[in-house]
């Protein structure tokens, strides 16, 4: 039975190896620090914190989340510790809530490895606090209870780590935000809340693995993206009808025509295949709740990805465990003289290592039946996406139109582990873009990219950034999506053909120092009018000539050929530009721009970076596992680009756009 506890109030913990699971509603910061029998830290290296996550008997996560799991092993703690404090803190510096009392109480609960819960607090009273001491884990005569504590610090998390008797508390604090901010810009975004069919069911899970519950995931659900600055209907969250748009005038310029029809209500996905006898359900594409087969296809998609995040993780915990569980009993073993030698010694390790293979072919076993099923359900979604979910290889382009409406979301490209690395899980981000996009021309730690110099390696960037903004070309309606693009030294000329050749840039690429700094002041004012127009409730005073168009801007080499105004302006459209339809697309190596110094850093936060060339850095909302990245490229010698881009420009001229 679980007990519920009140501050202050401690509870006896049955078991050593535990899981702490937190739900806050919002992205916060999980950490634990260990201390002795007077509740002081000895140092630095007694907090696991996102930087620094794993400690002796302790894990926590790597990034900033809604929802949390530390693994925590009491009988692996050091002999000093008597002491172990989980703590809670805000991000600082990303825009989020600057005091807990902006957020629901957040709820801490202690589990057992099989889930089963054994004890749990509601974290309530807070207000100014930005920081918090949620539970304490102590252990008193041999044995390790749980207490409440629920102390929180208006200081943050310096203040909190000061009150534990750390003396270089600033400083690493200071070492935890900077990390924060790192993994909150490398993360990949949890979707945002999948629609329910009234009886709970969102998609049919793979076997073993988790079924959506249309909250978005452990970490909960993403913000469904305000209403677009371009023409077009919004996808709605909800069950409801959306209604026709009416003017805004503290929101968001909203160009929806006023006469839309309300969207139909959401469509059922459709039956599966009856499964034969002992075999798992044959998966089918657009087995999600939805309100048109994009979306269905959408949470789908999702639901794998979260999937086979969440397989993977049972098979490396049930790994993890045999390999720790095997170097427990050899080391019983080896610390017996009577078992050290002779043909007892020998049994008892053969005996343990027999356990250790037993326990890791279970649990591969597991991992493979549900990588079975997720292979089976991505060969069957794959062929079924839309041209904005779709690889360039896609059939789906072979009858390509330009679409009437904006889609929900676009693919980037694909994500894959290395359990089974031909499982490839498109990547989805919703549009209109909340951030802009940071295509990385620098060298990477994957071998793809130790083994290409730096002229390939930006001309590969420049190519993923030409890429991306076709497609986005692609999926827009004529005319409701307009690219620009800066080359200040001209070096980009044949990256960007496929964009100047078919016509779909109204002007050429930007150049040199008049060219870049006439560019960025016109979209400097674009979205200082759009934001203007907004605040004063005058939305339908724009000036006749504003072109209502989302915007993509493609920066190319960057910082080459820019001086501190332009620098300052691209922060600008970087933090400002996504909420009125502008975006920026940027194609740099950050080492070159180290000049700066940490005057860029905010500017390669609020860009979500992509590479040219496959790497390992992306990391999932759920359990926080490194993503390989694959950018969504043409195949080499193909003509899909040319004919895509070609079909836009020409339904541009047939509209007068």
């Amino acid at each position: 039975m679980t007990a519920e506890l009140v501050r202050g109030q401690n509870h006896p913990l049955p078991q050593a190896r535990l899981e702490i699971r937190v739900s806050a509603g919002k992205p916060v910061v999980a950490g634990a620090t260990l201390s002795d029998e007077q509740g002081t830290i000895r140092g630095a290296e007694w907090v696991a914190h996102p930087a620094s996550p794993n400690l002796p008997g302790l894990e926590v996560s790597k990034q900033a989340a809604a929802d949390h799991r530390l693994a925590v092993d009491l009988d692996a703690m050091p002999g000093p510790v008597h002491r172990v404090n989980v703590l809670l803190a805000l991000p600082v510096g990303v825009g989020g809530p600057v005091s807990f009392a902006g957020l629901a109480a957040p709820f801490v609960a202690v589990t057992g490895l099989d889930g089963t819960e054994i004890a749990s607090y509601t974290i309530t009273g807070l207000d100014s606090e930005s920081a918090v001491v949620a539970l304490e884990l102590y252990r008193r005569q041999g044995a390790w209870k749980v207490r409440a504590v629920g102390q929180g610090y208006a200081g943050g998390l310096a203040a909190m780590l000061q009150d534990q008797g750390l003396t270089q508390a600033a400083q690493l604090a200071a070492v935890i935000n900077e990390a924060v901010a790192q993994g909150l810009a490398r993360s990949v975004a949890a979707p945002p809340p999948r629609p329910s069919d009234g009886g709970g069911r969102v998609r049919t899970a793979a076997a073993g693995g988790s079924t959506g519950d249309g909250s978005g995931g452990p970490s909960g659900p993403a913000p469904i993206p305000p209403v677009p600055p371009g023409p077009g209907p919004v996808p709605s969250p909800g069950p409801e009808p959306v209604p026709p748009a009416q003017p805004v005038t503290n929101g968001p310029v909203n160009y929806q025509h006023p006469g839309r029809t309300p969207a139909a209500p959401p469509v059922p996905p459709p039956p599966a295949p009856p499964a034969q006898p002992g075999q798992p359900a044959q998966p089918i594409a657009g087995d999600a709740t939805g309100w048109t087969m994009d979306e269905r296809l959408y949470n789908q998609v999702w639901g794998m990805f979260e999937d086979l995040a969440r397989t993977t993780a049972a098979y490396r915990s049930a790994v993890d465990f045999a390999e720790s569980r095997m170097e427990q009993e050899l080391d019983r073993v080896l610390s017996d003289p009577r078992s050290r030698i002779g043909s007892a010694g020998d049994a008892a390790r053969a005996e343990a290592r027999a356990k250790h293979a037993q326990l890791v072919d279970q649990a591969r076993a597991a991992l493979d039946r549900d990588l079975a099923q997720l292979t089976a359900e991505s060969e069957v979604v794959e062929p079924a996406l839309p041209p904005a979910f779709a690889r360039w290889d896609s059939p789906v382009w072979q009858g390509y139109r330009v679409p009437m409406e904006t889609p929900m979301a676009l693919r980037l490209g694909d994500l894959h582990l290395p359990e089974r690395p031909e499982l490839r899980i498109p990547m989805l981000i919703r549009l209109p873009l909340e951030r802009g996009l940071w295509v990385d021309s620098g060298r990477t730690g994957s071998a793809e990219g130790a083994l290409a110099d730096s002229a390939e390696l930006r001309r590969l960037a420049m190519d993923t950034a030409v890429a991306h903004a076709a497609r986005m070309l692609a999926v827009y309606p004529a005319g409701e999506f307009t690219v620009q693009a800066i080359d200040p030294a001209g070096s980009a000329a044949s990256s960007l053909a496929p964009l100047t050749q078919s016509g779909v840039l109204r002007e050429p690429p930007a150049s040199g120092a008049g060219g870049v700094t006439a560019v960025l002041a016109r979209l400097t004012q674009r979205v200082d009018l759009v934001q203007m127009a907004i605040r004063g409730g005058v939305s339908d005073s724009l000036p006749p000539d504003l072109d209502t168009a989302e915007q993509l801007l493609i920066v190319n080499d960057f910082p080459h050929g820019f001086d501190d105004r332009a620098v300052t302006q691209l922060r600008y459209l970087a933090d400002e530009g996504p909420a009125v339809g502008v975006h920026l697309m940027m194609v740099a190596d950050r080492e070159d721009a180290r000049e700066y110094g940490p005057v860029l850093d905010p500017l390669w936060r609020a860009l979500l970076r992509i590479t040219p060339v496959p790497d390992d850095y992306l990391a999932d909302p759920w359990v926080g596992h490194a993503w390989t990245y694959e950018p969504a490229l043409a195949p080499a010698g193909s003509a899909v680009l040319h004919q895509v881009l070609g079909q836009v420009a020409e339904a541009r001229r047939a509209w007068g756009r």
